[in-house]
């Protein structure tokens, strides 16, 4: 399929880059896990302090964490911005309307520092390893071909779809449409059917593209047990330390796991 335009692989020597890719995998995978289980607001420095020291060890530059933040957490913000507000009955502060909970304050921190360790370490796995290594590694630990198959497809055409999109908003702005602006409550109904035929348009194209993509690549051999050789263009692992980097953090995560547990009791 060639090389992915959206691809968020930055090559680099680090440690991380040469960490072997399947046994990184499992070993971010694990602590992933392993964050998503903290209720402890005690662990939380523990676990952002974590992943900034594996996002260190990656060589990768802040703006390359910084940029991929910006949207999901706009939407993470915009979930929790509420809860210092209305959860909690332990008041700290209250002016006017305006009033802060103790609980709602501790939940907004602990949902805050799980969202920023697991999807700093998310970014490190595609920051440092090709994604198509991911998929290759997922097959050899036991997902199904399709589903592989499937991601792939929907990862590489899902930037084709957002490009069509632009181009025929574009189109639909040289031929008038959005030149004066409109409140979205003020929108009218003849903008509004306007919307509605671009959805519809782009659905259609969608549907159309699958088609010839399927086509395609039936007659290249799809579905008949053709092996391909998919140059992945990773940096050579280096056993031992992988296997070092892979104990450490299933240590971490281990620990994570544990104090959580006492922390409960």
């Amino acid at each position: 399929m060639g090389a992915l335009r959206s691809e968020t692989y930055i090559h680099r020597e680090s440690v991380i880059h040469r960490w072997a890719p399947r046994l990184k995998l499992v070993s971010l995978l694990a602590l992933m896990f392993a964050f998503a289980t903290v209720r402890q607001l005690v662990l939380v420095p523990w676990m952002l302090g974590l992943a900034l020291l594996l996002y260190g060890l990656s060589g990768l530059p802040f703006s390359f964490l910084r940029q991929r933040l910006s949207y999901p957490g706009l939407f993470i913000l915009a979930v929790v911005v509420l809860l210092p507000l209305t959860v909690g009955e332990t008041v700290l502060a209250q002016w006017g309307w305006f009033t802060l909970r103790q609980e709602g304050l501790q939940a907004t921190g602990l949902i805050l520092g799980r969202f920023l360790s697991i999807l700093t370490l998310g970014f490190i796995l595609l920051g440092t390893t090709p994604f198509l290594t991911i998929l290759n590694t997922m097959r050899r630990l036991g997902l199904p071909v399709i589903l592989a198959d499937m991601t792939l497809l929907a990862y590489r055409y899902l930037y084709e779809i957002a490009d069509t999109l632009a181009t025929m908003q574009q189109a639909m702005r040289l031929r008038g449409f959005g030149q004066t602006r409109q409140r979205w409550f003020r929108i009218n109904g003849q903008a509004m059917q306007q919307r509605a035929m671009l959805a519809g348009n782009l659905l259609i194209r969608s549907y159309e593209q699958s088609e010839r993509v399927y086509k395609a690549m039936r007659l290249r051999g799809y579905g008949y047990g053709v092996a391909s050789n998919v140059n992945t263009g990773t940096a050579h692992p280096d056993p031992k330390l992988s296997w070092l980097l892979t104990g450490a953090v299933l240590l971490a995560a281990a620990a994570i796991v544990i104090a959580e547990g006492l922390l409960r009791r």
